[in-house]
């Protein structure tokens, strides 16, 4: 099996973190802590300075997608050398926000926190699976949207952008009324299930319906072995990362909008014709109403 590139490595192994055992994430952890310092030893020396046993270490290595721990010192060697030239911002931008900090920090450090969750989410957007999602998009009976909380607002979204090119598409935010949407799914259509950890029960439980009855599951979270990743056909994985400001649903909605756009970009292209009238036509349809409204 062929591990995350180097671009990627340590957005996935950020990823899966939640999914791993304790000993294996304590390894996992040190690599996201200091992943330079992982890539110089041998594992004899990361057992002797993790604490952690040579086996548990090569069990990590795998359970990240690598064949042993010496193609993963390999990746994180190369993935170290490609974020030198970013040290020198981190350092001028420290990670979380504090209560004291001015609005001028404030600004630099939501910044660099995003930007981050675009790249990480973007250096994990793999193109096939894309693709896949837009095709199943693209050729479905009826496509719904399911999300809570800040994920309610990503799925709601999705469904408006659909709107636009003429494509129907039902978000749901309340587990009652998915519930019951869910019971009358069948083959042919389309569910998008966004949810930061993958557990949340107000949006497993109607995707495993909807499943259950045949329609194709797609999923939009930051971890790939989640129980919804388990049910999904297709996994898109975002990025994002908890602060003590930005708790996991918050700091993932911008890297979820990102792969929403794809997957919308994706679907007009695909529709190219339709959709390119049905813009121009929501697009008068807005001109006029304004023009109207100034003219009052």
């Amino acid at each position: 099996m062929s591990g995350p590139t180097a671009a990627n490595l340590v957005a996935s192994v950020r990823a899966v973190l939640p999914s791993l055992t304790p000993s294996v994430r304590s390894i996992a952890r040190l690599i996201l802590d200091d992943p330079a310092m992982v890539a110089r030893s041998t594992i004899t020396e990361l057992s002797a300075a993790s604490g952690a046993s040579q086996a548990t270490i090569v069990r990590t290595a795998r359970a990240l997608g690598f064949s042993g721990y010496s193609e993963l010192r390999l990746a994180l060697a190369a993935a170290s050398a490609q974020s030198q030239s970013q040290r020198a911002a981190d350092r001028l931008v420290p990670g979380d926000l504090a209560p004291s900090d001015p609005l001028a920090d404030l600004i630099a450090k939501v910044t660099r926190a995003e930007s981050d969750a675009i790249a990480d989410t973007a250096a994990q957007l793999d193109p096939e699976r894309l693709g896949k999602v837009v095709d199943a998009v693209t050729d479905a009976n009826r496509v719904s949207m399911l999300g809570v909380g800040a994920s309610g607002l990503v799925a709601a979204d999705m469904a408006q952008k659909l709107m636009r090119i003429g494509r129907a598409g039902h978000p749901f935010t309340d587990v009652h009324l998915a519930l019951t949407a869910a019971a009358l799914a069948a083959p042919g259509d389309v569910w998008v299930a966004v949810s930061c950890t993958g557990e949340t029960a107000d949006v497993v439980e109607p995707i495993r319906a909807a499943r259950d009855a045949g329609a194709t599951v797609v999923a939009i979270t930051n971890n790939p072995r989640s129980t919804l990743a388990g049910l999904a056909g297709h996994v898109l994985v975002s990025a994002g990362r908890e602060t003590e400001f930005r708790p996991g649903a918050l700091a993932s909605r911008i890297s979820q909008l990102l792969i929403v756009d794809c997957v919308f970009v994706g679907v007009a292209q695909r529709t190219f014709t339709t959709a390119d009238t049905a813009l121009r036509v929501t697009k008068d349809a807005l001109d006029r109403y304004a023009e109207r409204r100034l003219r009052s």
